[in-house]
């Protein structure tokens, strides 16, 4: 549900009673800037460890070995934290101002998912779940817990369940007050308080956000696969990019928004509050000419206090190296030459595999001799076009 129409209530003791402390609780977080708020019991979800453990067993979650490890206590808030009864969670908006898609067709430029061009997410929201859990513990005597994206917690069914929207065909959590533009934050809590209805699920028979993905990550609605996902390829993926993914990629260098931007109920979002996130200018249209020059300490201010730092500088100029690849733009052999001896292989490979597209027979004339002094097999697998 939004917030926009709630107001500060006024209580008349310490020890409200369950309705009026969610009253305070809803108008505590209209004031920290959240957009969205839901309750819902912490069992409230008892079909998600048959859905997670299918998943995991399919290998959709790619090599984020956590996922597996942490399966049982991800499976269920209370296999996490057995005292929680209740679970809040919240949103904040962080649509974009603009069409993130239209950048796709400016590949001199590097797209950058709208999650990523402002702060950490994780320590915007942080900070005021904090306030809002203490705010909880004072008024109920409960115990609670914060959790933004770091420990196995799965908002996104939880959300669904707590009424702030419905995980759509992508997977990702669909609002009709904010489409599919909302960063999620939750607190648990041993305290019993009254729960939202759940969302329905409101796809209806849409498939824009199936059918526009790159690299066909969807088996099929509402299931995604990581191991064709881009998002998960240029964050969380260690290695190289695989090779099939790599011309689809285009100039996307950090996540990727197709399936979220064609979503129709994005149109539908609320006009944007005070407190709506604002992208950094320099991060909505950066240069691939001055990206893939940046070394280690000037990628670590560029990116300072932006997720995008946490991937770290090799494999940010693997990224940034692909969509010089797929740029068209000669006059980028050069700073992609620069490159070719990197001491990680991962940034020489993606190197090599841009000037073979940008340039073929510079590839050739140059390729002898960096290939006489590589010992890396997967980069003279790039140099020979072998890679598989």
């Amino acid at each position: 549900m939004t917030l926009s129409a709630w107001e500060e209530p006024v209580l008349d003791s310490d020890n409200p009673d369950p309705g009026k402390l969610v009253a305070e609780l809803k108008a505590r977080a209209v004031a920290l800037g959240f957009d969205s708020f839901g309750i819902a019991p912490a069992d409230a979800r008892p079909d998600l460890p048959e859905k997670l453990n299918a998943a995991l067993a399919s290998g959709w979650h790619a090599d984020m070995e956590w996922m597996e490890e942490t399966a049982e206590r991800r499976g269920s808030p209370k296999g996490m934290w057995p005292e929680a009864r209740s679970v809040i969670v919240l949103g904040i908006n962080y649509g974009p101002e603009t069409d993130p898609l239209a950048i796709l067709e400016e590949r001199s430029l590097g797209s950058i998912s709208v999650y990523a061009r402002n702060r950490d997410y994780h320590e915007i929201i942080k900070g005021k779940l904090k306030e809002l859990a203490g705010l909880l513990a004072r008024r109920s005597g409960a115990e609670v817990k914060v959790f933004v994206d770091t420990a196995p917690l799965m908002e996104k069914p939880l959300a669904e369940a707590a009424g702030l929207g419905w995980q759509g065909k992508h997977s990702v959590l669909v609002s009709r007050h904010f489409g599919s533009w909302l960063f999620l934050g939750a607190i648990l809590t041993s305290a019993e308080l009254p729960a939202d209805a759940a969302h329905v699920e409101s796809c209806g028979s849409c498939t824009r956000c199936l059918d526009v993905c790159p690299t066909n990550a969807f088996p099929g609605p509402f299931r995604l696969d990581a191991r064709r996902c881009l998002a998960y390829l240029t964050v969380e993926h260690k290695g190289s990019i695989p090779v099939e993914f790599r011309a689809p990629m285009g100039n996307r260098i950090y996540g990727c928004d197709d399936c979220l931007a064609v979503c129709p109920w994005n149109k539908f979002a609320s006009v944007s509050r005070e407190a709506k996130l604002r992208a950094r200018p320099e991060l909505e249209r950066p240069r691939l000419a001055e990206l893939v020059q940046l070394e280690d300490a000037g990628f670590r201010t560029v990116f300072a206090g932006s997720p995008i730092k946490r991937i770290g500088h090799a494999r940010f100029l693997r990224n940034v190296l692909i969509a010089v690849g797929n740029s068209a733009d000669p006059s980028l052999v050069p700073l992609v030459e620069a490159r070719l001896g990197s001491d990680d292989p991962i940034v020489r490979g993606a190197a090599v595999w841009a000037l073979r597209r940008l340039a073929p027979e510079r590839a050739e004339e140059v390729g002898l001799a960096y290939r006489a002094r590589e010992s890396n097999s997967s980069v003279l697998a790039e140099w020979t076009g072998e890679i598989a």
